[in-house]
């Protein structure tokens, strides 16, 4: 069973990969309204496993549900991306130096295991564990006993682009890239040294916004 209740092989998790893919490949365009009826029409299932795998991507932010007027497809703008990538990476980097000398050993596992729940989560092609995974990963890399103001301004930046990060994650390539990235980010933690850590967040944080400069264009 998934984060969000769908069951693999069920008409919802049917319904759930296709209107993926429909967003992914543009057949649903940000901001478009979803037709339930039409979705359900064209699946040959009831309108019920469409409203269940709806529920899903509301929760990972793929889209949006405005009362009465039913689901949209969540609107993506690079403009807002690209300026809040460049203010994770002005703090992400002081959220790094601060804490990368104050890693004990359990605090490497705990990033090492949500590493490994990643991978697994990308094998197994679920976004929303992927989402969850992803962000205990870089918040364990991250956050400071010491400085919990800096944490609050990550999280709030992190909450702001939960939409695109899905659409990355849709994507293949974007897991296989963000798979390989981690690795890279854990060696340079084993490393000691916080410049290693900081230029391959550099270079993950870049990876993704360039792919995702693709996708919304």
């Amino acid at each position: 069973m998934s984060t969000y209740g769908v069951d693999p092989g069920t008409t919802a998790q049917h319904a759930l990969e296709r209107l993926r893919r429909m967003i992914v490949a543009g057949e649903l365009r940000p901001a478009q309204r979803i037709r339930q009826e039409e979705i359900a029409e064209s699946l040959g299932v009831s309108i019920a496993p469409v409203r269940e795998a709806l529920r899903v991507l509301e929760q990972e932010g793929q889209v949006t549900y405005r009362p009465r007027r039913g689901y949209f497809v969540t609107e993506l703008r690079l403009q807002d991306l690209e300026e809040i990538y460049g203010l994770r990476q002005v703090i992400e980097e002081r959220a790094a130096r601060q804490s990368i000398p104050t890693l004990d050993e359990d605090a490497l596992q705990r990033i090492e295991l949500a590493a490994r729940d990643c991978v697994a989560a990308a094998h197994a092609g679920d976004v929303a564990a992927e989402l969850e995974a992803n962000r205990r990963f870089h918040f364990a890399v991250l956050e400071s006993p010491d400085h919990p103001h800096t944490m609050r301004l990550v999280r709030v930046l992190w909450d702001a682009t939960e939409s695109y990060r899905a659409l990355y994650y849709n994507a293949p390539e974007g897991r296989r890239d963000s798979v390989e990235d981690h690795e890279r980010i854990v060696a340079a933690i084993r490393g000691g040294d916080p410049g290693a850590v900081v230029r391959e967040l550099d270079a993950h944080r870049g990876r993704a916004l360039e792919m995702l400069r693709g996708i919304l264009a």
